[in-house]
């Protein structure tokens, strides 16, 4: 029976999933102001609620790989959802912020181990040359819920209160879990034993180490400024909480249609991909510190922002693992894990940087400290690209992929 599951099926299932955890991942993002009014907490500890989450992952997805490397995968894809759905339900219900926080990491812990997981899942289900494909219909789950989810979710939090957002993610969470163990298979093939010697290797080797880097500077420069978007829109340019909305609405169609057109310019030569991203990033969020007091003019660069933001997302990913494919090869899940955690190792420090920034400066300077983020990861890339020039062999392999 379970021979005969269709992999269209497997990575709808798998989608889902990804949607109530995307949705998740962003929605406080949106609910700031009405965990500010709840708790009475300020705004860089409203903050918190993202970077603790993105700390969550960080740890999340190595350790978590290596804790259960040899679950087979139809029994670990259950346990993530109940792990997530129960994360998000403590956070429903938490009667303080620390408990709210603790529910964060809970979901995030889930999350983490989720995007390795269910990204190998995917690649299974499928025949070798579409691989790639069927990572990205996963992904789509993800994207969708940047388009939708967190908007949808912010809507219901200022219509019914913030704890029903969560329970709302916890409602789709549901969804996932019934969808996951119906259709995934349950034979799947375990992957190699990942160890604690392959996070030495993978962090020992320079060119690794440096792309982990540029991950975490070039993706989390946008959430010193990303994190704080709905008190900026509706402080700083003066728009109404309603109006917040529908531009989260907007917002995440930019970041769909970025992330899509990112991953197509990026599979020939995603180093040369990247740096045209990351020198994007940088002026957008440099003429957001100028645009910032303006209504429409910053709306506009917000949207802009949005293009950008998660356009390197593919790039990064791919290349983290033609660089694993050549240098250390019998680690490339980990490497792929330890690159999921170096994402949220840039969203944590990026909102935590945007935290400080709004207390001793004000929200309009945040997206000028974001453009220095990018600024570093520029100059790492334009590294790489150094680094590579002489390696024949790995530039051939990028003009073949």
């Amino acid at each position: 029976m379970t021979k005969k599951l269709s992999p269209t099926f497997t990575l709808l299932a798998l989608a889902v999933s990804a949607f109530a955890i995307g949705s998740t991942e962003f929605i406080s993002v949106g609910l700031i102001p009405l965990l500010i009014q709840s708790f009475h907490v300020s705004l860089a500890q409203a903050g918190l609620t993202v970077s603790v989450y993105a700390l969550g992952i960080m740890v999340g997805a190595p350790v978590m790989t290596l804790l259960t490397g040899q679950i087979n995968r139809h029994t670990l894809m259950v346990v993530i959802m109940l792990l997530f759905i129960s994360g998000n339900l403590v956070a429903a219900f938490a009667p303080t912020f620390v408990i709210l926080l603790a529910g964060r990491v809970i979901a995030a812990l889930a999350h983490g181990i989720f995007m390795t997981v269910a990204s190998v899942i995917a690649a299974d289900v499928v025949a070798p040359s579409k691989r790639a494909s069927a990572i990205a219909v996963m992904f789509t789950g993800l994207t969708v819920a940047t388009v939708t989810g967190v908007p949808l979710g912010t809507m219901i939090g200022q219509l019914g209160g913030w704890r029903w957002s969560f329970i709302f993610i916890s409602v789709i969470g549901v969804i996932g879990l019934i969808a996951d163990y119906i259709l995934v298979p349950r034979n799947l093939p375990l992957p190699s034993k990942a160890t604690a010697r392959g996070i030495l290797r993978v962090l020992g080797n320079p060119q690794l180490l440096v792309a982990l880097l540029v991950t975490a500077l070039g993706y989390g420069g946008t959430f010193v400024a990303y994190t704080y978007l709905s008190p900026l829109l509706e402080q700083q340019m003066g728009w109404s909480s309603s109006a917040v909305v529908v531009i989260l609405v907007v917002y995440g169609l930019m970041v769909a249609v970025g992330n899509t057109l990112g991953g197509r310019w990026a599979n020939a030569k995603p180093l040369a991909a990247l740096l045209k991203m990351f020198i994007g990033l940088f002026a957008t969020l440099l003429v957001l510190t100028v645009t910032a007091n303006s209504q429409w003019l910053g709306l506009l660069t917000v949207l802009v922002m949005g293009f950008f933001a998660f356009m390197n997302v593919p790039g990064l990913q791919l290349y983290i693992v033609q660089l694993a494919e050549k240098y250390t090869p019998a680690d490339i899940t980990m490497a792929s894990a330890l690159n999921i955690s170096a994402f949220n190792v840039g969203i944590a420090l990026g909102s935590g940087i945007g935290g400080q920034v709004t207390s001793r400066f004000g929200l309009g300077w945040t997206p000028l400290f974001g453009a220095l983020m990018v600024a570093l990861s520029i100059a790492l890339t334009v590294g790489l690209i150094r680094l590579a020039r002489p390696s024949k062999v790995l530039i051939n392999k990028f003009n073949h992929n």
